[in-house]
């Protein structure tokens, strides 16, 4: 059996990163692997623009798919994608023998969304090397740069526990 931890852990997340941003496609390629990793993550179809420890900025087209009865982007298509950028950032941070789970997210949507949202998190990577909970902000703007939505994570930090 394969395990599957490794896939998720921050530095392989990262050397992923390095390596397939430098490559043509690879932004998406390692964009679809995340989508594969978190499945409904993957709904969104969220595309890695930047990653590095305590940063994330994940974008996401607007499509009828995320789309609501009112012509806009879903409340939960972008808290989706706020979600995304604030895991991402905290795998980005922790050590190999770390791992994070959600364990509370707050939402505040400030305007409609409407085309493509950019969904960014930067917080100092230093303190989510060690166990407990930690609460990571993010930023969810549209194309003009106006703020959509503010978010906040709390995110649990712990080590792997292996089956």
């Amino acid at each position: 059996m394969v395990d599957l931890t490794i896939l998720s852990s921050g530095p392989f997340l990262l050397a992923t990163w390095e390596k397939l941003k430098r490559v043509p496609g690879g932004r998406a390629i390692f964009s679809r692997i995340v989508g594969q990793l978190a499945p409904f993550s993957g709904t969104i179809q969220g595309s890695v623009d930047e990653l590095s420890p305590g940063h994330a900025r994940i974008s996401m087209r607007d499509r009828r798919r995320v789309r609501n009865h009112l012509n806009s982007v879903h409340a939960i298509a972008a808290a989706n994608l706020a979600e995304l950028a604030s895991g991402l950032a905290l795998v980005a941070s922790v050590p190999a023998d770390s791992r994070g789970i959600l364990v509370g997210f707050q939402i505040s949507y400030k305007k409609k969304g409407r085309g493509t949202l950019t969904a960014e998190s930067r917080f100092d990577p230093e303190p989510v090397k060690v166990h407990g909970e930690h609460e990571v902000p993010v930023m969810v703007l549209d194309g003009s740069g106006s703020t959509v939505a503010e978010a906040r994570a709390r995110w649990l930090v712990g080590p792997v526990v292996k089956a």
